[in-house]
């Protein structure tokens, strides 16, 4: 199995900036990608930042330029970096990975348990 682990959440004030991290452990043999979704109340899941298979991540139009996304694969983690934070932005934020458990298994995608942004105004 593999487990995903999130840290970073909490309440900020708006326009103030917070940094999510999330770290991957368990039976993993290769991480093809890391990033963030959210969901906010009453919404669907929406991609936050997510690399894609050009080699280049795709943010969501809402949060870019504000939102940087980053990856220390010796550590299998990944950091979301959120500045200029504004009231749309509260809502739970997922880690996704994209990963081979074995050689021989094919790709799986693993969520970690979310972790709460709330922005105040």
């Amino acid at each position: 199995q593999v487990h995903l682990v999130e840290s970073g959440g909490g309440l900020v004030q708006a326009g103030g900036s917070r940094t999510l991290s999330c770290t991957a452990s368990g039976t993993i043999f290769s991480i093809l990608a890391m990033g963030w979704y959210r969901q906010a109340p009453g919404k669907q899941r929406e991609l936050v930042a997510f690399p894609n298979r050009g080699g280049y991540t795709d943010y969501a139009d809402s949060v870019r330029g504000r939102f940087t996304i980053s990856r220390d694969s010796a550590a299998s983690a990944v950091y979301l970096q959120m500045n200029n934070l504004k009231r749309e932005d509260t809502a739970v934020y997922y880690c996704a990975v994209d990963v081979q458990r074995r050689a021989d298994y094919g790709v799986e995608r693993f969520w970690g348990q979310g972790t709460q942004v709330t922005v105040s105004s």
